[in-house]
């Protein structure tokens, strides 16, 4: 628990910036800003383009059977 502790407060100090989001070099105001399901839909999209690219197609399985490699502190297991 203490390792996870000094990793906190080692990210207490990072730098964050908020960006609003744009439509070219107009600043869109928050209450027009799309919604959590259209930017996922969006990314969705994206993902269908990127597999396509790739010339392969989505895999198809469950989630407790997706492939995952597990980093512990940095160094493959």
């Amino acid at each position: 628990m203490t390792d996870r502790r000094s990793r906190s407060r080692e990210r207490a100090d990072w730098p964050v910036r908020i960006v609003r989001g744009r439509v070219g070099e107009h600043e869109v105001p928050p209450e027009e800003a799309a919604l959590a399901e259209q930017r996922l839909a969006s990314m969705w999209e994206l993902v269908e383009q990127a597999w396509a690219l790739a010339g392969r197609t989505i895999p198809d399985y469950r989630r407790d059977e997706t492939p995952v490699r597990i980093l512990r502190g940095g160094m493959p297991q």
